[in-house]
């Protein structure tokens, strides 16, 4: 429905609507999962996910779909509940192929249940294969696809009854419980309300039992007997723990399709300050051969940003894909002869090429062809197939085709690149608002964090750039710097690629350096409140993941040692008590004084009390408004909630920057608050006047 809709929007005498994108549309974007090319390199499976609003939910579908021009995409197998990690973020849907190709298997979530699946690939059907009482977690299929193994963990019955125990008789406090959110079912873990654990060094959560070890089985698929099964190597894969111990200083590895070699990046040279080696150095080497392993030196190869790579089936070469930083994130494929050391381009890409959002994702890969996701700040995402040799590409499926078509009638977004004072560079993505000769030049709103692929609304998808520049508010996505450890180094290096951007664009007239706002999640959001906190820059914030404060180092401290490390490694932080300086110059909770612009907080039911140090003092205050939504992880993900968020922080700019409000009937308690925040921000201000701050 939403697309015969957008679609409608470009029909003769629509065109002047056709220049809105609306956040609705950004929400509901179809998006792929990782292609993977048949054994006979002639189809593709692939799995699609699209947000429902009017459903608060997602529909996820699995495809196969031939190589050949012209063929259209066969829908075979609903995919069930899509999977998340701990953060919101969805997890790749992968699928193996059966020799012969007439199957395909995948985990699915369907009616509480996670199995593996089969689907035939001409369209006859899907069933479970697997009927366990535990979860599937991971699964394999011999190489005669006789045998599937597949490991499970506790049985649903045990989690729930657990769930229930601690329910009936109290939660006991320790370092794995998340305090800061319920405790009892209040988090999604496998596309269901479940109790959760801590499940690494920050917050990263698992379910109830999740630490229950792996237990194999093997499922005779001719026969249907299953049987207790040892978790050794699969035929063809190698072992992972022999790579790491062939390679302890590895990256990432890619095996090749035989099991027999293997492609390995290393993270190499002087830190200087940065959490990771600056230079990337692309190698080879056969796993039974103990002598060194071979090295890329072709100029291609080295002093490039490789993010991922994958062997070529059937032959000696290696694909490798480059993240070029100083073009936006654009990628570019290569092949790696390795044996010749020759160095090939595949193909190149305004944005991401890849197998879906992921940076570092891979495309499907036979012989012949590539099979990837291709998106831009411009282009939604939509499947190629592109010859290796030739380079030569042609679209597979393009379920977005009408809202790039809309976005290409609107304001386009273009790479900028910039230089600060010190000569330091930085990219982004650029929507320009589109004004007349002879108007104030538009307000600028600001993102800062990662803009690759079909950017939508920054790292979490939270303000809609397209749909602020079809408001008349210009948005600036920006990449951030590599990750300094020294927090004042990387806060500084964002503050002066803020600076120096508007400084650049006021320059050259296209936005008014008096009305900027600025919004981010996670780095993001920590990025935006220093900004506010250092300069008089801000005219409005948007915020939606807690900064550090005392409650947050209370709530991690119960975690011990390991989170003490990573807060002394990552901010230089102790205790509060023990080092209060360096918290008062870090914390926006001793720097409320100092955030002067009105800040919107929409924060994950999660994470919303850590910043409540100073955004509870904000909101007394009257410089801040706050919305908190149940039931969500760091990054939100339920439709509903999304349109929420993007629709208020569209109204949250345009009433700030523009003084222009929506008059639906259903926003006025909206505005007649945000008024008194203004009222109650002018009165405060005329005190400053008379007493001044230091600054």
């Amino acid at each position: 429905m939403r697309l015969l809709m957008l679609v409608a929007l470009l029909l003769p005498g629509c065109a002047g609507a056709a220049t809105r994108v609306g956040p609705r549309d950004l929400i509901e974007v179809a998006d792929f999962g990782p292609p993977v090319i048949s054994p006979d390199g002639r189809q593709v499976a692939y799995r699609v996910e699209q947000a429902s609003v009017e459903r608060n939910t997602y529909d996820a579908f699995w495809y196969v779909q031939s190589l050949e021009p012209g063929a259209l995409p066969r829908r075979i197998a609903d995919g069930g509940v899509v999977l998340r990690d701990s953060a919101g973020t969805p997890l790749p849907a992968t699928v193996l192929w059966s020799s012969d190709g007439r199957w395909v298997y995948y985990r699915a979530l369907i009616d509480g249940r996670l199995d593996v699946w089969r689907a035939s690939t001409d369209g006859a059907g899907a069933r479970p294969i697997t009927q366990d009482p535990a979860d599937v977690r991971a699964f394999t299929l011999s190489r005669d696809g006789r045998r599937l193994r597949y490991s499970v963990g506790a049985t649903r019955e045990a989690v729930t009854a657990a769930e229930q125990a601690e329910y009936d008789q109290g939660v006991r406090i320790d370092g794995t419980v998340p305090i800061g959110q319920g405790l009892v079912r209040s988090g999604a873990v496998e596309g269901r309300l479940a109790t959760q654990r801590y499940a690494g060094l920050w917050f990263d959560r698992a379910a109830l039992l999740a630490d229950v070890p792996d237990r194999w089985k093997a499922l005779d698929l001719a026969t249907g007997t299953l049987a207790e099964a040892e978790p050794e190597p699969v035929d063809g894969v190698p072992d992972e723990a022999r790579i790491a111990r062939r390679f302890p200083d590895a990256w990432k590895t890619a095996a090749s399709f035989d099991g027999r070699r293997v492609a390995v990046l290393t993270r190499f040279g002087e830190k200087d300050g940065l959490q990771s080696p600056p230079n990337v150095r692309l190698s080879a080497a056969t796993l039974d051969d103990e002598g060194p392993p071979v090295v890329c030196t072709h100029a291609l190869c080295t002093g490039q940003a490789i993010s991922a790579i994958q062997w070529r089936p059937g032959r000696d070469e290696v694909l490798f894909t480059v993240t070029d930083r100083l073009a936006g994130g654009a990628q570019s494929i290569f092949r790696w002869e390795v044996r010749t050391g020759a160095v090939h381009p595949v193909a190149t890409a305004a944005g991401l090429l890849n197998g879906g959002r992921e940076i570092g994702s891979r495309c499907g890969a036979s012989a012949s062809m590539l099979v990837c996701v291709r998106a831009s700040a411009n282009q939604p995402p939509r499947l190629e197939a592109i010859d290796i040799d030739l380079g030569a590409a042609h679209v597979l499926y393009d379920p977005n085709g009408a809202l790039g078509h809309a976005l290409a009638m609107s304001a386009p977004a273009v790479v900028m690149r910039w230089r600060d004072a010190r000569g330091q560079v930085f990219t982004g993505q650029f929507y320009a608002a589109r004004s007349s000769p002879g108007q104030p030049a538009p307000p600028l709103f600001v993102n800062y964090y990662l803009c690759s692929g079909f950017v939508r609304g920054g790292v979490g998808d939270e303000w809609p750039f397209a749909s602020l520049a079809a408001n008349g508010i210009s948005a600036l996505c920006i990449n951030d710097t590599p990750y300094r450890l020294d927090p004042l180094s990387r806060y500084q290096d964002a503050r002066s690629a803020v600076e120096s951007a508007v400084r650049q664009l006021a320059g050259e007239h296209r936005i008014d350096p008096h009305r900027v706002g600025m919004g981010g999640l996670s780095f993001g959001s920590e990025v935006t409140l220093w900004v506010a906190m250092q300069t008089d820059l801000l005219s409005a914030a948007s915020v939606s993941s807690p900064s550090v404060s005392s409650t947050y180092y209370l709530f991690g401290s119960l975690k011990g040692d390991l989170f003490a490390a990573g807060l002394k490694e990552l901010w230089g932080l102790g205790a509060p008590d023990q080092m209060p300086e360096r918290w008062r110059l870090l914390s926006p909770e001793f720097n409320v004084d100092r955030i002067q612009a009105p800040v919107l907080f929409q924060m994950p039911e999660q994470e919303y009390l850590p910043a409540l140090d100073y955004a509870a003092e904000l909101i007394r205050r009257g410089r801040a408004d706050m919305y908190v939504f149940p039931n969500e992880p760091h990054q939100k993900f339920q439709p509903r909630h999304k349109l929420a968020v993007y629709e208020r922080n569209v109204d949250w700019f345009r009433f700030w920057l523009q003084g222009i409000e929506d008059p639906s009937p259903s926003k006025q308690a909206q505005y007649s608050h945000w008024h008194e925040m203004r009222r109650q921000g002018k009165a405060m201000s005329a005190e400053d006047s008379a007493s001044p701050r230091q600054r």
